[in-house]
């Protein structure tokens, strides 16, 4: 009776997400923790122990809830023996993935590494694991044609027969599944069911042996995980082949599902709408961050590539999709900014400020706009900077975590800057250098702080300090392989080499920096030439061909609507309907560029 309220709970609980009822779902899913200890159940503790963690994450109320939650996870998992956690595949996974998620809403990169790491290992152990499942399976299928010849001799079909025996043997202990819990169980699921036992990264042995999200859904997360870490961190050549590998799973997943070219979300199956769903989100994010990075490299003709893909996608599933219009926008803003286009990336940015109901996005919106704003340099832009950054300034400390802190000190250090208020912008830029350090770790934002507090070190004759920070800029804007800001370091050091008469060193550095300048040109006449430029940058939303009603209805399916992000893909028990357009993305774009000569 304890396992049939578990179950119920269960479900309830999903069903109450579903329909937005956050206090609901934690309610009953509190009701089927206390089951679950009532009949000493570890494993199954964990599961509700998850499933509230993961409520908590999608309707963040108080810190402290979502904390002692976070503690929850970590006790139960603790108290779980390592051989019941082997076991326990998908819940190692869930666990680990939620982790992560609430420290990267926090900015605490650095209690969130052992998490990736832990999960990186986790994704190639159990690569290994479903190879040697495969081969396992192989080899079975072979026995059973042998065994299937009518002239086998007796003494040889004992020999295949207890072989046969050994390998399906081997295959349950790998699976960690008993006959036993199988027969007993079998009628209760907690997670999804799938339909292919063997496809299925279940989160532990009967009755929990359900799945949260599909295997490679899982893989390709983890992928992204290792992105998002790496991006900030220079690790270019990493991230690139863990975006190539994410996104071949998910197109090969998503021609599984029916979607291959031409396909619209109209034309498709009631029931692969939602995983659908799941994926495309997924691989709209891959693309965002490929994006980020050949901005980064001043890649402008493979950046738009990547944007023209995204465009493609949310034209053939806008209503799927409809969260990432924002996104989108948001990327052609930064796109316009690095191509040196101010006005248009001011415009798509504020586009994207309309587009989300994210205080988060909207404040970090608000600020790109503003640096595109300064960066015009007029008295009327400057006015439009100020009005747009001053609001997020005010509040800035009411965000969870400092990723807007960061972006905002930033951009108010410009402004003050710009009113001629040097030692005011210097402590602005010194507190969002030191917050940027020592959370975010990205080395972008860290040279254009640094670039920055040169350029007033120098401004402020303080030229000792001003060439050791700006050396330092200029080795990590090498390490990013960032052209644009080399070029702004280096005209900042040859002002100061100017200032000190130091004629060799002048005359050296405005050499490399002619040279850099030559390449920036090319690449940026490469981007004005492609045919995407001006499609890319025009003052004008993307027009989606809009739904008719009934269509409408279709590309949504199901019992409900769900109001909740895609921060963890929902599925707590029953398979969910699509998430709605309020989602919102994995992690916001907190490593883009903030600089003055780019965003």
């Amino acid at each position: 009776m304890k396992l049939w309220s578990c179950n119920f709970n269960s479900q309830l609980a999903n069903a109450l997400s579903i329909e937005g009822d956050y206090r609901g779902s934690l309610y009953a899913l509190e009701c089927g923790y206390v089951c679950a200890t009532e009949i000493c159940y570890p494993e199954l503790q964990m599961f509700f122990a998850t499933s509230i963690l993961h409520v908590h994450l999608m309707q963040w109320d108080e810190d402290s809830l979502v904390e002692q939650a976070v503690n929850k996870c970590n006790d139960i998992w603790d108290s779980i023996g390592p051989d019941k956690r082997r076991q326990c595949p998908g819940l190692l996974f869930y666990n680990e993935l939620l982790h992560i998620f609430y420290r990267l809403r926090l900015c605490d990169y650095k209690n969130a590494a052992p998490h990736v790491d832990n999960l990186d290992a986790a994704m190639k152990a159990d690569m290994q694991q479903m190879q040697k499942v495969q081969e396992l399976i192989m080899e079975l299928d072979a026995l059973d044609q042998s065994l299937s010849r009518s002239d086998l001799h007796y003494r040889e079909r004992a020999a295949l027969s207890e072989k046969q025996a050994m390998i399906q043997k081997q295959l349950r202990n790998i699976n960690g599944l008993s006959s036993v819990g199988q027969e007993t169980l079998e009628p209760v699921y907690f997670g999804n069911v799938t339909k292919k036992p063997g496809d299925k990264l279940q989160l532990g042995p009967p009755p929990i042996d359900g799945e949260w999200l599909p295997r490679s859904a899982v893989y390709a997360l983890v992928d992204l995980i290792v992105v998002i870490f790496g991006r900030p961190k220079g690790l270019f050549k990493e991230c690139g082949k863990r975006i190539q590998s994410g996104m071949r799973l998910i197109q090969d997943e998503l021609v599984k599902l029916g979607i291959t070219d031409g396909v619209r979300e109209v034309d498709l199956q009631h029931s692969s709408i939602w995983m659908a769903g799941v994926y495309l989100m997924i691989l709209i994010q891959f693309l965002e961050n490929k994006v980020a990075i050949e901005l980064t490299r001043a890649e402008f003709v493979e950046a738009q590539e990547a944007l023209i893909q995204m465009k493609n996608w949310f034209m053939r599933f806008p209503t799927i999709l409809q969260a990432c219009e924002c996104i989108i926008e948001m990327l052609r803003g930064q796109y316009a900014h690095s191509v040196g286009c101010y006005n248009e990336a001011a415009f798509h940015f504020i586009e994207a400020l309309k587009l989300t109901e994210s205080k988060s996005m909207q404040a970090m919106c608000q600020v790109y706009a503003g640096v595109s704003y300064i960066c015009i340099g007029d008295a009327e832009s400057s006015t439009q900077a100020r009005d747009l950054i001053g609001p997020v300034y005010g509040v800035m400390d009411s965000f969870v975590g400092v990723r807007e802190k960061t972006g905002v000190l930033f951009a108010y250090g410009l402004l003050l800057m710009k009113q001629q208020d040097l030692q005011e912008a210097r402590n602005r830029l010194a507190r969002g250098l030191q917050l940027t350090h020592t959370y975010l770790g990205n080395l972008q934002l860290v040279s254009q702080y640094l670039t920055i507090l040169g350029s007033l070190a120098l401004r402020l004759h303080d030229t000792v300090q001003a060439r050791e920070i700006l050396r330092s800029s200029l080795t990590l804007a090498k390490k990013l392989y960032d052209v644009p800001t080399q070029i702004w370091v280096l005209s900042v050091l040859t002002a100061l080499y100017k200032e000190l008469g130091e004629r060799g060193n002048e005359m050296e550095n405005a050499e490399f920096q002619s040279k850099r300048l030559a390449d920036l040109n090319k690449r940026l006449g490469d981007a004005q030439a492609s045919i995407y430029h001006i499609e890319l940058i025009e003052k004008a939303r993307f027009e989606v061909h809009q739904l008719h009603e009934s269509d409408m209805k279709r590309a949504m399916a199901g019992p409900t609507t769900m109001g909740v992000n895609l921060d963890i893909p929902e599925s707590i028990g029953l398979s969910a309907p699509l998430p709605p357009p309020s989602s919102s993305r994995l992690v916001d774009i907190d490593t883009s560029r903030r600089g003055k000569r780019r965003i």
